[in-house]
């Protein structure tokens, strides 16, 4: 089956590559002073920021986040983000490309999904002096004339372990995410079958337990209903379409696969207080 047409300004790793062939795997950038990124976009590949000060906002899927001093910020391929860094920041940044994605996930251990809720991590000067000690093992690596990628992707799924290490217990949810296997793997499939699947029905079979059982699952974990999971991933999507697509409220409305334009409407005026055009403006 062919992907549909993505609707975004979408960057691709090899538009940031400037002395190396579209075969890289992954770029290091060191990030000084001011900048911003005013049009929301996304890229293709995985980004991880390490501030060793900073200050400024970073929107990552329409939320802000605040960026500070010893922190790691993570862009997964696919989130819409933009940002305001300013003057006194210093930073590093990796870009992993998708296909060495696929190999560093396992290293980040937890679902990614609770990392998209927690793409911000504030971490103590032991693991940020290690992190950094990677990154600048990789910057090395990468200036060298032959360059050992084995090696340098091995340093990249270190950095994903002390992130890892640093994310278990950092956050109240931590546990509700993690003790249930049932809960990612639900948010997975959400994540893929949300434009054609609404019903709780259908996920609850292809986890093999029944839609009683999901909802009771999610209920006790996230105190939220399985449908609702379902309807915030609709609307995130919705969201990014509306902010940075060139897509027209029509195409949006078929593309999430609602019955209508005023079907499209009810649900994101009861779900944000707006209606669909007031968003987008």
């Amino acid at each position: 089956m062919s992907q549909p047409p993505d609707h975004f300004p979408i960057l691709g790793i090899h538009e940031f590559a400037e002395k190396q062939t579209q075969g890289c795997n992954l770029l290091f950038n060191e990030l000084h002073g001011e900048r911003r990124i005013d049009e929301p976009h996304k890229h293709d590949f995985f980004i991880i920021n390490l501030f060793e000060k900073g200050r400024g906002v970073h929107v990552i899927d329409f939320v802000d986040y605040q960026v500070e001093s010893r922190q790691i910020h993570l862009v997964f391929p696919d989130q819409v983000h933009q940002w305001t860094i300013e003057k006194e920041t210093v930073g590093y940044q990796l870009m992993i490309s998708r296909g060495w994605y696929e190999s560093f996930l396992p290293a980040l251990r937890f679902s990614g999904s609770y990392y998209q809720n927690h793409p911000a991590i504030t971490v103590s000067e032991e693991i940020y002096q290690l992190l950094l000690h990677e990154f600048q093992a990789i910057q090395k690596e990468l200036s060298d004339e032959n360059i050992f990628w084995e090696l340098i992707q091995k340093r990249s799924e270190l950095i994903g372990l002390l992130v890892s290490k640093s994310v278990e217990g950092a956050f109240k949810d931590f546990e509700i995410y993690n003790s249930n296997p049932i809960i990612s793997k639900f948010l997975n499939l959400i994540d893929q079958h949300f434009k054609t699947e609404r019903s709780v029905s259908f996920y609850a079979e292809k986890l093999s337990i029944s839609a009683n059982y999901l909802n009771i699952v999610c209920k006790k974990n996230l105190n939220r209903s399985a449908s609702s999971l379902i309807q915030d991933r609709i609307l995130l999507e919705a969201k990014r379409l509306l902010k940075v697509s060139e897509m027209s409220v029509k195409d949006i409305v078929y593309d999430l696969g609602f019955y209508d334009h005023a079907s499209f409407s009810k649900f994101f005026k009861v779900q944000t207080g707006m209606t669909p055009s007031q968003f987008k403006e």
